[in-house]
């Protein structure tokens, strides 16, 4: 079981506290095993079991708790009157109208809520409306570079390697990892994303009869290829809607959205919008998608159509995503800047690169930099380390000293 000692912290800081604490993330990133240890946690300081109550809708024994009527009737004879009751529930979203449950037990006093989700569509609708106020969401993501070396036990160097080949769900880390192993894993998860997350997904837009039916799922595989293909480039809808015509399969742009809003709702892309850095404004036009976990990326794709630059940007994306930041797309008059992150109304500006030692790569990352005429915090980082250095303001790291916060 491994620890996700990050997430397990917020938790605890919001235990007690007045609002319904939602853990979402793709399938496998340890959503339920955080549950699991939160409860230890909860047990060692002092709750009773009794106090506890814990549903799995994934595990069969619960499946006629999938009905809210019944879910309802069954948590409230477990409150435990003149103590605090705590709730968790696992992947409630195969719960029609659960949130009518959450909002039910919410009003009642002396109650603790916790509840997970594998898809992002449970926070729209219905539960955005009834609860506007009264939930935090926890997003959790596979291991962050850092936790993958602590597991494994490896040098940043060959960590860092396997890192980007295998990717960071928590299983994969302490499995023995042999290629084909890693990739029947990986092909069970993603499958299971498409397929049960998407069922899952249609279930809570049946009420939406406007929406269209993400029902064609050889359909939706080319799409997720051909966003993993394009990880860190610009891309619109109309681009996918021309490429899939250009291999002729005629879709509407209309279809093509609808199937990467499913692909972003179940947590396998995660898009950044383009921001005019000297307007300090976001852009409409084509923004970019980076892939949760570049194991999954690389199960999609063969070996070789993956660029190394590009992997390292989707690395940095989602590490930025777990220090708290904005991450935004950056644009500075006929210049892009790989990633604008803003924190609490600060900004820092970064380029990503493989390599910085050719005089002309040098150049061309530090441009963009150079152009911005604010005084926010400037980073270029490389995977080489002879590059390392303060140029005019502009700090050029190596790119596993900061994912290690050296």
């Amino acid at each position: 079981m491994v620890e996700r000692k990050e997430y397990l912290d917020r938790l605890i800081q919001w235990k007690d506290e007045q609002v319904i604490k939602v853990v979402t993330g793709i399938r496998r990133c340890g959503k339920s095993t955080l549950l699991l240890q939160y409860q230890s946690w909860l047990k060692l300081n002092g709750i009773s079991e009794k106090q506890i109550v814990s549903i799995n809708f994934e595990e069969l024994e619960y499946e006629d708790l999938q009905d809210y009527r019944k879910l309802y009737s069954y948590l409230k004879e477990h409150l435990c009157e003149g103590e605090k009751t705590y709730f968790f529930l696992d992947e409630i979203q195969k719960v029609p109208s659960f949130e009518k449950v959450v909002d039910s037990l919410y009003v009642k006093p002396d109650v603790d809520i916790y509840i997970t989700g594998s898809n992002a569509c449970m926070l729209s609708g219905d539960l955005a409306t009834l609860l506007t106020g009264r939930y935090v969401e926890i997003q959790m993501l596979p291991l962050s570079f850092r936790e993958f070396l602590e597991i494994t036990g490896m040098d940043p160097d060959r960590g860092l390697a396997e890192y980007m080949r295998d990717g960071g769900l928590p299983y994969v880390a302490v499995m023995d990892r042999t290629p084909e192993k890693v990739d029947t894993y990986l092909e069970g998860i993603y499958n299971t994303v498409i397929v049960k997350d998407i069922e899952d997904r249609q279930a809570r837009k049946e009420s939406e009869p406007d929406r269209r039916k993400i029902t064609d799922i050889l359909l939706l595989k080319t799409i997720a290829r051909y966003l993993a293909s394009v990880a860190g480039n610009p891309v619109s809808i109309r681009s996918i809607t021309n490429y899939l015509s250009s291999n002729g399969r005629k879709v509407s742009p209309n279809t093509v959205s609808d199937y990467v809003e499913a692909l972003t709702e179940s947590f396998i892309f995660y898009p950044a919008e383009r921001f005019d850095i000297v307007g300090k404004q976001l852009l409409k036009a084509n923004r970019k998608l980076y892939i949760v976990d570049l194991g999954l990326r690389n199960y999609i794709l063969p070996r070789s159509e993956y660029d190394l630059g590009f992997s390292l940007e989707n690395i940095v994306y989602f590490e930025l995503l777990r220090r708290g930041c904005r991450v935004m797309i950056g644009k500075v008059g006929n210049t892009e800047v790989d990633f604008v992150a803003e924190k609490q109304g600060a900004y820092t500006y970064f380029q990503v690169t493989a390599d910085m030692t050719a005089k002309e790569t040098f150049d061309r990352e530090l441009k963009p930099l150079t152009n911005i005429r604010d005084n926010y915090e400037k980073i270029v980082l490389t995977g080489d380390r002879l590059t390392a250095g303060n140029y005019d303001g502009i700090k050029v790291m190596n790119l596993s000293d900061w994912l290690l916060g050296r």
